[in-house]
């Protein structure tokens, strides 16, 4: 990683307008072998450049969505500044960060992802006017471009503010210039919190936090329901999962030979090609590391005769991600215990999807799968029945651990600060999108079952979507039924 002429530390804080970004000189890192910039230098660096402003760009697909969005918000808050953050590039070690995802909520009312940027919906007479705050090109006459940590030539070109305009279909400006104008604001102002510290210190005699929570939640339930564009990333998100998934399947003795990262590395390869990243830490559980729910680790072994608990999703370039769980038998064929464990865990899932439907209540796909499961533990006499007293007790949690599913869109959790009367007490409409995905686990350590069931974990997880008339199953084309799987996986590694 090349560091000569790094800075030790940002040039372009939204603390500052951009007048003073330009009058400051760029910090050099303290033991970079070039201490100083002669002033030959700067002045040949800021000349010689060919224009490269790209002109005539198409607007980003989801732009009519997102101004639908911005118009519903707008409808909810009349005559309020409404503030929403991108955030902020986050240090992951002294002057490397991690890589930069923005917030939800500003990339669901924008499209854009890029760091610093802040979207503002100013108060009018019959609405708001919405602006779109961004940093512009990095300076050519200061020397940023070249000098700064996040100049051009160490990081890639911004998009200037004309050209994010034409992608974005919103008015933007300079984002340096926006914690002086916060300050100077009057009215009521709601901002969306946890993102960007600076824009919040701007708005700290303005804002409380009851009424920035009902900003928060609003932006969560309008996510609740999809749309057409957000249905088809999902599917796409859900596509590359498959692959990945057969990926995996393809390289088992590799990972045999290695550990549970030879499978993390591979799905990982496999997102980073047709998508953004992996929608959240893959969880590749090998034998008893199947037991531990988000066992994100994956440094154990794994061996032929145990199980591989895979769950992954790749997330798509607009930030929607999949989140899909297979239980696979790393030698290709499940023993006779590993399949009725599996058998169950199936049949409970086959259940939970059947009570997926729009006027159902959200709960009913988990009472479903869970009554289900808690019938198997009393058949196989790992607990005392009825099944009404089972599920009255919550005894079946032993074993069954987690809910069954989740809201899903893009965050993997999807619309978490929803109200609970309108999410897990709610009613199921078409668009919605949810995961069903029951589980076994029997912990290795557990004396309240037969020696044989210890150390096995299932879990089956699919991406279902609310019809008009019941339920689509996104990930149907990964194989669910025990005998499906083992043939699938026979014709991947032959």
């Amino acid at each position: 990683m090349a560091d000569e002429l790094t800075p030790e530390t940002p040039d372009t804080a939204l603390g500052e307008t951009a007048a003073a970004t330009d009058e400051q000189p760029i910090k050099q890192r303290k033991n970079g072998l070039y201490p100083s910039v002669s002033d030959e230098l700067a002045e040949n660096m800021k000349t010689g450049w060919a224009g490269t402003e790209l002109r005539d760009l198409k607007p980003i697909e989801q732009v009519e969505h997102t101004a639908r969005r911005r118009a519903a918000l707008s409808a909810r808050f009349p005559g309020e500044r409404l503030v929403i953050p991108a955030g902020n590039l986050k240090t992951r070690s002294n002057d490397t960060d991690y890589p930069f995802r923005s917030a939800v909520e500003y990339t669901y009312l924008t499209g854009n992802q890029t760091e610093d940027g802040v979207l503002v919906l100013e108060p009018t007479a019959d609405g708001h006017q919405a602006t779109l705050y961004l940093l512009p090109r990095s300076n050519r006459a200061n020397g940023e471009f070249w000098l700064s940590a996040q100049g051009e030539l160490w990081v890639g070109r911004r998009h200037s503010l004309a050209e994010a305009e034409q992608l974005y279909g919103i008015p933007t400006a300079d984002v340096r210039e926006l914690p002086h104008k916060l300050r100077e604001a009057t009215g009521p102002v709601r901002v969306v919190r946890g993102h960007d510290a600076g824009i919040e210190a701007a708005l700290t005699d303005k804002v409380t936090a009851e009424r920035d929570e009902e900003l928060r939640v609003f932006l969560s339930e309008m996510r609740l329901v999809k749309d057409e564009f957000e249905i088809g990333e999902l599917q796409k998100a859900v596509d590359s999962t498959v692959r990945g998934f057969e990926d995996v399947v393809k390289v088992l003795d590799k990972a045999e030979a290695t550990s549970e990262r030879y499978i993390e590395g591979t799905f990982f390869l496999r997102a980073r090609v047709e998508g953004n990243d992996v929608g959240y830490g893959s969880i590749c559980a090998a034998g008893p590391h199947a037991c531990t729910l988000h066992w994100v680790r994956n440094d154990g072994p794994v061996r032929s005769g145990d199980l591989l608990l895979l769950d992954a999703g790749v997330e798509t370039h607009t930030l929607y991600t999949a989140d899909v769980t297979r239980t696979l038998p790393v030698n290709g064929k499940y023993n006779e215990i590993q399949k009725k464990i599996y058998d169950a865990v199936y049949e409970a899932q086959e259940a939970g999807i059947a009570a997926v439907r729009p006027g159902a209540k959200y709960r009913d796909f988990h009472d479903a799968a869970q009554r289900v499961l808690a019938g198997k533990l009393v058949e196989w006499g790992l607990v005392e029945g009825p099944v009404e007293r089972v599920l009255e007790l919550g005894l079946q949690r032993r074993w069954t651990l987690h809910g069954t599913g989740h809201m899903l869109g893009m965050d993997v959790h999807d619309c978490a600060a929803a109200r609970t009367e309108t999410y897990v007490d709610g009613t199921l409409e078409p668009g919605m999108v949810l995961t069903v995905e029951p589980g076994l686990y029997f912990q290795p350590d557990d004396l309240t079952v037969p020696e044989e069931y210890r150390g096995i974990g299932v879990r089956i997880e699919d991406d279902i979507l609310v019809t008009e008339d019941g339920n689509r199953n996104l990930s149907a084309a990964l194989p669910r039924r025990s005998d499906e799987v083992e043939a699938w996986m026979a014709s991947l590694r032959s």
